[in-house]
């Protein structure tokens, strides 16, 4: 048998074991276990709000669970195959495949193993807001709604449109997307920043070339579980009547809700929901993720500051920019990660490759 086959096997065996301490699969197994025998108690669905946090939390625990169980059969019958490789030369190249793709999916286990953070496993709540660029800036900001949306779905989360503020002319305002499923806030954490896109511009009849910047914000959707200390007191709330499309009721009454918290100046706003008091409930669990993340930046030295405390003027404060002039390309301005075709970013399917290298870079940093 090839000596560098063997070396990549003990090896493959040593990573997959230090991959199930680090990430405490036997304890993610049991939990699996008693949430399993949870779900099958009389009355589990009757408080449907509590039942879905723990189909949430099972997901999960069973998206790192079961691709560590199936490495692990893997492993085991990659002993068996070089056993029968030993008496058979023909089967050489079915072990080197094999090899190649046990070592790929370590690398992507790995990866899931840096998403260690406080609130990593859960929820994000991602607002985005034109910046510089004018009628640009405002569609700009949409695309990118329409790109994490796109790439959301393709990871079988569910999302769900909290604010939206359309421009007049064209594109938003800004926009707030909760995007749920296991780890989001761990993969989108890094796309806080603003986002550079160069293009020759539609709005323009001179159709010259257009700069033009949006600046996004990723907080954890946490839940009761984590607290979060408010005072009322320091919380302002406006009421405003809710824009764009949505009936008369929409339209007519002062249903949107805005809570600014004063110490910090962080403002959150709501009005999508169908009634002022669920926008005010959405608006308030905004409010905790945000400031939830705040503290969260405070204790880890290594998070970007958030693009409020940026300079307004977009050039050179940008993470990462976005090129359909002269020619299209994506690059990430801290990581180096690139992507030679514009639209396959834009339709999420290449959007992962940024986040799983900013996700290495910072753990090289750490």
């Amino acid at each position: 048998m090839d000596a560098e086959l063997v070396s990549r096997s003990k090896e493959i065996r040593q990573r997959l074991t230090q991959l199930r301490d680090s990430l405490d699969h036997a304890g993610k197994a049991e939990q699996i276990k008693e949430i399993e025998l949870k779900m099958g108690q009389p009355g589990f669905w009757d408080d449907n709000e509590s039942a879905q946090k723990n189909v949430m939390e099972l997901k999960g625990l069973k998206v790192i669970v079961s691709p560590l169980n199936d490495l692990t059969s893997s492993v085991e019958d990659l002993a068996a195959l070089f056993e029968m490789a030993e008496e058979d030369s023909s089967l050489i190249d079915e072990v080197t495949g094999e090899v190649d793709r046990l070592e790929q999916v370590l690398d992507d286990l790995e990866l899931k193993a840096l998403l260690n953070g406080p609130n990593d496993h859960a929820g994000a709540i991602l607002s985005i807001n034109a910046r510089d660029g004018g009628t640009d800036a405002n569609d700009w900001a949409d695309m990118m709604l329409r790109m994490y949306s796109a790439w959301a779905v393709a990871q079988d989360y569910k999302i769900e449109l909290l604010d939206r503020d359309d421009n007049e002319e064209a594109g938003i305002n800004q926009a707030t997307l909760a995007v749920r499923g296991p780890m989001a806030y761990g993969y989108l954490k890094g796309e806080e920043g603003i986002h550079r896109l160069v293009r020759i511009s539609p709005f323009n009849s001179e159709g010259k070339r257009q700069t033009s910047f949006a600046a996004v914000s990723v907080s954890p959707e946490i839940d009761d579980s984590i607290e979060v200390d408010i005072e009322k007191k320091d919380v302002r709330e406006d009421t405003f009547r809710a824009s764009g499309a949505g009936g008369q009721h929409v339209n007519k009454t002062d249903s949107a809700i805005r809570l600014t918290h004063i110490p910090t100046n962080t403002v959150v706003q709501c009005q999508n929901q169908r009634s002022q008091h669920q926008n005010r409930d959405t608006a308030w669990k905004m409010l905790r993720a945000k400031l939830a993340r705040i503290e969260e930046e405070k204790r880890e030295a290594e998070e970007a500051r958030k693009y409020e405390t940026q300079a307004r003027s977009g050039f050179g404060s940008q993470i990462r920019n976005y090129f359909l002039h002269p020619d299209q390309r994506v690059k990430d301005a801290r990581t180096g990660h690139y992507v030679g075709n514009f639209n396959s970013v834009m339709d999420g399917s290449e959007l992962q490759g940024f986040l799983d290298a900013f996700l290495r870079l910072k753990a090289g940093k750490a």
